[in-house]
């Protein structure tokens, strides 16, 4: 995959996608059209035939129209195909009965052990969420993404059983990938590559696979964190050394390869989640995402609702444009949106330096170390280089092989990926790179397997290794440096944080709507990689691993579709609402001192907007008490309470939306959430107020009666009504209203504050936790 500065592998785009038509005037894009499934006029034997009858009537020309790139029919009724502007207007006109919308296509990219047990998940317990799932036996997890190793022995089938009777996938053969490879275990992989062609031409078979062998190795890690095996012994160049497990280590695993080296293109996405549907997945895995559109732009919110339409649960990476806020995507309320912390592990590099202080670093660098007891000449790259500003980011021939050779450098994060960055400084004669982060990327650390020895320290510890040579340079001696590799430290304390690339809240496409969900183990964390690709995804590294540790959202996200796989076997009556409501109301925000998790990137305490419902918890998660359950026909209310017209909402959902119910609902915010938020535009008023109504379904014991503490925002009254839910049996609903005070604040224009407090229902056993956040904005 191409390779993005902020964290190596793992930045999201967005971009329309441009091209050229034969004639080299008329320029084609990819569109996604939706039609009404029953539109189909009679004539034609199928669908795909008319979809090619309507395109070829669009222009005089025959160039590149009447071609259909992908037919849809599982979550989404339509197809893709390169128009121009003029055709995709032409076609958007055509009457009624027939299409419904045409969506430009967008560019994805990828957002990218120890983590079961930090999560509480012990095979050898005789009870607990794995043995009462049988480890997601017959549950299939897909996962979308850039393909799978089929080799690894992640994905092995000892002592599985037959593959599940409702399977109805196959394994697409294609280069270097028989259908053979599949077994019990993997049971289903297929690519898609239709829409990535059409934009970017036929793709460069020397560098990539046309099959669903994996060529980069993000989807290969995904798919064994959501359900590889138990293998042992596994590490990764020596470091993280134990048990390699996945969340569900007996699900079966479907791989839906869309992402290729120019990026992830939404025709494709729809692809894959139209066959993945259609295949029997019980979960959805999606460790991809782009900029926030209006869900009715968007081809993965549109895709998602199919699925979970279908009864499909949908999990997706939250991003890694954090620390900053309104940066989550993938913020549908369909989906569970999966930021990402630290676990407690992590993997020591500290930097000596020659005036005795320690440097804390982090890295997985598994080569051969410096000279120990002597420390080396230490440089700035950005004070030695050509222009300064290229030489100080490492940027490829910016670095004097004179000046370099026989080094330490230290080179800032930016523009190139960091194990890049290292590369850069072996090929002009370094021995060692110590890599710092910017102000924005704060005292967050990401461990990488450099191909020299090299660490990386946070942004105060860059500045203090600066003034360090600078002082050095004006004494006229020589910096000098090592760095300490001291492999891997468990029972690490603060842990969990959430590290510091995790996308934040406030959700940009819908505030009343918590973003993201929750965490989950997204740092550091050790999976199954590729034969072919070295450990630090770099052309140059022919260093082969099993394993390799990476770091993203793409990471937190399968943890909780794993989790979902294994709660779904637990429970097969829920709903992918359910689960999520399990997932959220029993997450936790407390960490292994019993403090507030920290944040990452400022070492204060986290907020709701970075966690939001908090940690996931799989052992409480598979008894919550109760759950805040939800329909497509909810959805549909939501949609109507977000002002879309009736054609944007059919083109979501696929059914009439009738919005004269959903102004019975209320607003926006008394969608059946977990979470509870309210945005209070202030235009003067002293006083604020709002209400929520909520609906739980007891999923605990048959007789139980649960009463309500209230935690309020700062400044705020909270009221519930009624404070005690007495339920009689397993399965029964009960209604309850909270309403909300708030006094205004004086803010100036244009700013806001948000506050946080909390609703917790508890019988005594259970603890039903629901965040409740106010957000007060003073308008412009």
């Amino acid at each position: 995959m191409a390779k993005y500065p902020i964290n190596n592998r793992l930045f999201c785009t967005i971009s329309l996608l441009v091209v050229l038509s034969a004639s080299g005037i008329e320029q084609k894009k990819t569109y996604i059209i939706r039609v009404r499934h029953d539109a189909k006029p009679s004539v034609f034997p199928t669908h795909t035939h008319w979809y090619e009858s309507s395109l070829r009537s669009l222009s005089t020309s025959t160039l590149n129209t009447g071609r259909v790139i992908h037919s849809y029919d599982a979550v989404f009724h339509g197809f893709s195909a390169k128009l121009s502007d003029s055709e995709a207007q032409k076609l958007e006109d055509m009457p009624a009965p027939g299409v419904m919308a045409v969506i430009p296509e967008q560019v994805r990219r990828v957002h990218t052990t120890r983590s079961p047990e930090f999560l509480g998940l012990k095979a050898g317990d005789n009870a607990g969420l794995l043995r009462e799932s049988d480890f997601g036996s017959d549950l299939v997890v897909g996962v979308i993404d850039t393909g799978i190793w089929p080799e690894r022995e992640s994905f092995n089938d000892r002592n599985l059983g037959p593959v599940p009777a409702k399977w109805k996938g196959e394994c697409v053969a294609g280069e270097k990938f028989p259908a053979s490879l599949c077994n019990r275990k993997l049971i289903g992989a297929r690519y898609f590559s239709g829409g990535y062609e059409a934009t970017n031409g036929k793709m460069n078979e020397t560098t990539e696979f046309r099959s669903p062998r994996d060529s980069d190795g993000h989807g290969t890690h995904t798919a064994s964190i959501a359900a590889g095996r138990y293998v042992f012994p596994a590490s990764t160049l020596g470091y993280g050394r134990g048990v390699a497990a996945g969340m569900a280590p007996k699900a079966r695993l479907a791989a839906y390869k869309v992402c290729w080296n120019a990026g992830c293109y939404d025709s494709d996405i729809l692809a894959a989640f139209d066959a993945a549907v259609a295949d029997g997945v019980d979960v959805i895995s999606l460790s991809v995402g782009g900029v926030v559109v209006p869900y009715y732009l968007d081809a993965i919110a549109i895709g998602a609702f199919g699925a979970s339409d279908a009864g499909v649960f949908v999990s997706a990476s939250a991003g890694n444009g954090g620390p900053g806020g309104l940066t989550v995507t993938n913020v549908a309320p369909w989906v569970t949106t999966v930021g990402a912390g630290s676990i407690d592990r992590d993997f020591p590099a500290d930097v000596r330096l020659g005036n005795g202080r320690i440097i804390s670093g982090v890295s997985v660098y598994g080569g051969p170390g410096l000279e120990p007891h002597k420390l080396h000449p230490l440089i700035y790259a950005g004070s030695e280089g050509s222009d300064g500003y290229s030489s100080s980011l490492c940027l490829e021939g910016s670095l004097d092989h004179n000046v370099v050779k026989g080094k330490i450098v230290l080179c800032d994060r930016g523009i190139n990926s960091r194990a890049a960055k290292g590369e850069v400084v072996k090929k002009a004669g370094g021995i060692g790179m110590i890599l710092a982060n910017g102000v924005f990327d704060g005292e967050g650390l990401v461990a990488d397997c450099h191909v020299l020895p090299g660490t990386s320290v946070g942004a105060e510890a860059g500045d203090e290794i600066r003034k360090y040579i600078q002082s050095a340079t004006k004494s006229r001696s020589q910096a000098v440096a090592t760095i300490i590799f001291r492999g891997t430290r468990l029972h690490v304390a603060p842990a969990p944080v959430v590290a510091s690339f995790s996308a934040r809240g406030p959700n940009p496409e819908t505030p009343e709507i918590l973003k993201p969900d929750l965490i989950a183990p997204g740092l550091n964390i050790l999976a199954a990689w590729p034969d072919n690709i070295g450990p630090s995804g770099i052309p140059s590294d022919k260093r082969h691993t099993e394993f390799n540790i990476l770091s993203g959202t793409s990471m937190a996200c399968p943890h909780v579709s794993g989790l979902a796989a294994l709660l779904k076997a637990a429970h097969p009556e829920w709903s992918p609402a359910a689960i999520r409501s399990a997932l959220m109301t029993t997450a936790y925000k407390l960490d292994n001192r019993g403090e507030t998790m920290l944040d990452e990137s400022t070492g204060n305490s986290s907020t709701v907007m970075d966690y939001g419902a908090g940690h996931v918890n799989p052992p409480k998660a598979m008894d919550p008490g109760l759950v805040y359950d939800l329909s497509s026909y909810d959805y549909i209310d939501f949609l109507c309470n977000s002002n879309y017209t009736t054609k944007n909402i059919e083109v979501v959902t696929r059914k009439a939306a009738d919005c004269k119910g959903a102004k019975r609902a209320g607003h926006i915010g008394n969608l059946n959430y977990p979470s509870l938020t309210a945005v209070f535009q202030q235009y003067g008023k002293h006083k604020l107020s709002t209400h929520f109504i909520r609906t739980v379904t007891n999923v605990g014991n048959p007789n139980s009666i649960y009463t309500v503490k209230i935690r309020p925002p700062g400044g705020g009254v909270v009221t519930v009504e009624p404070e005690r839910l007495v339920f009689r049996r397993v399965g029964q609903k009960l209604n309850f209203l909270v309403r909300v005070k708030m006094e205004a604040l004086k803010l100036s224009q244009g700013s806001s504050v948000v506050k946080s407090g909390s609703i917790v229902w508890s019988d005594g056993k259970h603890l039903v936790t629901s965040p409740l956040v106010v957000t007060l904005q003073q308008p412009l």
